[in-house]
């Protein structure tokens, strides 16, 4: 007899501290995580799927490839079009993938899971990728990807949180630094240019409400070693912080889930690396590479 189970799968809890959170077999995504009951991140319910990218990772690329066409080592690819209405290959090919638990669950601050990506059109490579996550004063997280191949394998990685203090985005204050944006078209958020910070809409040096600006772009230049991006309630002062290393970071206002919370979304490359090389990494037969981000508060 077959065990009903629900569209995000098995579910897998993280407690310690006063940290709850819940990570889940598809996609090995992060459906939730609480601080002394308050909302960290935004998540969603057991019985519903993923929506808006909520807590997912993006594996073996962020972000976007334009028409999905791309040339590596001289061979030309096509991937399947996951953004059909501006016809772009988006966030990789592991979002809705199983994911299996490899620790043995008993700590209860940990969970770790694994996904062998096999070949398949546009992507014909095969890396062995791991989730880490461990509670111990926030929440840190770390993504390894391994090419088990036999040829080099292009290679990107992306994760799409929303930071919350359990209330519109709006009425909060950011705070975070950047050099520069990137501007995109608006009909396929095609990378245009990188353009200053400095000046700009998107200048949150110094923490301000953000209000009613609109936000779904890339950020460079982050200052070369670990940065932050905090969200905080000037009311009740309770804050909402991600920290990583990546030389990417993308912030999108949450306008599809109505501004309820920020996406901060680590990335190791821009939109389009697999076109333009840029940031891009090459696993060569045997190699690693790992990420690695916190959550806190």
């Amino acid at each position: 007899m077959s065990t009903q189970i629900g569209p995000s799968g098995e579910q897998w809890a993280l407690r310690s501290g006063g940290y709850a959170g819940t990570v889940v077999s598809v996609g090995g995504g992060l459906r939730g995580l609480t601080y002394d009951g308050r909302q960290v991140v935004l998540g969603y319910g057991e019985d519903e799927p993923a929506h808006a990218g909520i807590g997912q990772h993006l594996f073996p690329w962020p972000n976007r490839i334009t028409d999905g066409k791309y040339t590596f080592q001289g061979a030309d690819e096509q991937l399947y079009l996951t953004e059909p209405a501006r016809q772009n290959a988006i966030h990789g090919l592991t979002r809705w993938a199983n994911w299996e638990r490899v620790d043995d669950g008993t700590d209860a601050a940990v969970v770790e899971a694994g996904h062998r990506l096999h070949g398949q059109p546009g992507y014909p490579h095969q890396l062995d990728l791991r989730l880490a996550y461990r509670l111990a004063d926030g929440l840190t997280v770390t993504a390894t990807a391994t090419n088990i191949g036999a040829s080099d394998a292009p290679y990107g990685y992306g994760t799409h949180p929303y930071l919350s203090v359990g209330r519109t985005i709006d009425e909060c204050v950011l705070e975070f630094a950047a050099n520069d944006w990137l501007d995109v078209s608006p009909e396929q958020m095609t990378p245009i240019g990188l353009s200053p910070v400095q000046g700009s809409p998107y200048d949150f040096h110094t923490g301000r409400v953000i209000g009613a600006l609109d936000i779904d772009n890339a950020f460079t230049g982050l200052g070369g070693g670990s940065w932050s991006v905090t969200l905080t309630d000037p009311d009740t002062g309770n804050k909402s912080v991600l920290t990583s290393d990546t030389p990417w970071l993308q912030l999108y206002s949450g306008d599809a889930i109505g501004r309820t919370a920020l996406a901060v979304e680590p990335m190791t490359c821009p939109p389009n690396a697999f076109i333009t090389g840029q940031d891009l990494v090459v696993l060569k037969p045997g190699e690693s590479h790992t990420t690695t981000f916190r959550i806190s508060v």
